[in-house]
């Protein structure tokens, strides 16, 4: 039998994997998106093994034979190891059945064919062979290739069955096709299985938010997000991820005047930050800011930040809330970004995400999303500079790129002139940084010394003393050190009666 590895198979784990399997007298196969993704051309680092017998026991031998750790898992039946640079998972063949009220099936021990009619898709059906005989021929029942070359989404089984066994494929379904489209090719959720995603939406209800927000953070993280948010809308399934986005859709007129679409520009925001995202980190210009051993450490972004996606997904999620109809003015979402931000948490809590540092992030970028854009329209001020910096913090770069991906119109003439007066705002931002480093500004007044200098107990006295003297460095009333900052906070004390100790 003629075999199409092209390289594929290079990689030394599998002629381990082909011995081992071998030796055991058993069949083993690459499977899945290892398979698919050497098709398309694009690198994977996560290889399935499916055996027909133990995966556990191959996977053992196969970690003895290259001196490496293997992790079991017995309850799925699977193990892992790791292997120069590569992960690998092993499991046996298998079948499904499924009760109507889970999403977790009944496994039975099956052969390679059971296991590939189980998978979700014909693309990700695919598998390469390891026996000796016809290593690298490619296993491919439901015309798997064929479908990836015609960038086509569809089931090896009829599709009500497979939506309704485990409705998590649909969203997989919507995730694959927006993944792997890119500007040559498409790939399309075929008719009849996108018309079954649609009769079987209801069945949303038995999944486990942490696996459905598992599935919609790998849409976030595609070159074009927006592509799955528009099927997880047309399909009916985001009224049972995310409803709070639907009450963005639809204008509103009064008097012929109405206001923009807000879940159009939600995703188009959305598509901005991706393109601009990754546009940064091929220059190798976005910076994330971690500490190890207590420092904090600059490090050259290398990969999506999946909660920026979610502060572009979030940024306007307050608008129905705040929306208003002037007479004077139009339609108004005053405070918007204010109400979003307190809106976040409980937002987070509700789709079982973190309620950690990453929240407060999103919540962070939501809150200050529009204080660049209040700059391009006002004089752009060293004072209104430096408090945009201190706030923001190191998050300043990713909090420009959302307010600039946030400028959209259909008027081209409006977008490039509000680039070009962002693009001052960002050159105001490089003078003040060069004065001083506002980014990761410290009041040079502490609690402490508050205290010991009047000789006072903890009050709202010291709280308004060091308020007074954030807002003079910011404003640039005094200089930034810890002399001015004394001398002023000593002057404020004595407007209200306050005196140093060794001075009453």
């Amino acid at each position: 039998m003629s075999t199409i590895t092209e390289g594929f198979l290079d990689h030394k784990i599998f002629s381990i994997v082909s011995e081992t399997a071998a030796e055991q007298g058993v069949r083993a196969f690459v499977i899945g998106g290892y398979v698919r993704d050497c098709f398309l051309g694009r690198p994977s680092k996560d290889i399935d093994i499916v055996v027909e017998g133990s995966g556990i026991a191959i996977a053992e031998a196969v970690a003895a034979k290259v001196k490496t750790n293997v992790s079991v898992f017995k309850t799925y039946g699977t193990a892992m190891l790791r292997y120069r640079g590569i992960e690998v998972e092993f499991v046996g063949a298998r079948k499904e059945s499924y009760n109507r009220d889970s999403r977790n099936p009944i496994v039975e021990n099956g052969t390679l064919e059971d296991d590939q009619l189980r998978r979700d898709f014909t693309i990700n059906a695919m598998a390469f062979s390891l026996q000796k005989e016809d290593f690298g021929a490619l296993v491919d029942p439901f015309g798997g290739i064929k479908d990836l070359a015609a960038g086509i989404i569809r089931t090896p089984l009829d599709p009500d069955t497979t939506y309704s066994d485990d409705p998590l494929r649909m969203i997989r379904a919507i995730r694959f096709a927006t993944k792997l489209s890119t500007p040559s090719q498409k790939f399309t959720i075929v008719q009849e299985s996108l018309d079954s995603i649609t009769r079987n939406r209801k069945r949303m209800v038995i999944l486990t938010k942490e696996r459905i927000i598992e599935e919609l953070n790998k849409i976030l993280v595609t070159p074009k997000p927006s592509m799955g948010f528009r099927l997880l809308d047309e399909t009916g399934l985001l009224e049972y991820i995310m409803p709070q986005l639907l009450k963005l859709k639809g204008v509103e007129s009064v008097d012929g005047r109405g206001h923009k679409e807000n879940f159009s520009h939600t995703l188009e925001v959305l598509d901005n930050v991706a393109e601009a995202e990754m546009a940064a980190i091929a220059e190798g210009t976005l910076k994330d800011y971690v500490f190890e051993d207590g420092v904090e450490v600059a490090k050259v972004r290398t990969e999506p930040n999946l909660w920026l996606r979610w502060a572009a997904l979030l940024h306007d999620i307050a608008k129905p809330d705040t929306k208003r109809y002037d007479p004077a003015i139009g339609w108004t979402f005053h405070g918007h970004e204010f109400r979003g931000a307190k809106m976040i948490p409980k937002l987070f809590q509700s789709l079982k995400m973190p309620l950690n540092e990453k929240m407060k992030y999103v919540q962070k970028l939501v809150g200050l999303h529009l204080r660049p854009i209040a700059l391009v329209t006002d004089e752009v001020t060293d004072s209104a500079v430096r408090r945009l910096l201190f706030d923001a913090g190191n998050d300043i770069e990713d909090l420009m790129l959302l307010c600039n991906a946030d400028i959209t119109s259909k008027n081209p003439k409006k977008v490039a002139r509000l680039r070009s007066n962002f693009d001052l705002v960002r050159q105001k931002m490089t003078e003040v940084q060069k004065k001083d480093d506002y980014r990761n500004w410290k009041n040079p007044i502490c609690g402490e010394y508050v205290m010991e200098v009047f000789n006072i107990s903890p009050s709202n006295v010291i709280g308004q003393l060091k308020d007074a003297v954030k807002n003079a460095i910011l404003d640039g009333e005094i200089e930034n050190t810890f002399e001015a900052a004394d001398a002023y906070m000593r002057e404020k004390a004595a407007e209200i009666g306050l005196f140093p100790a060794d001075k009453e």
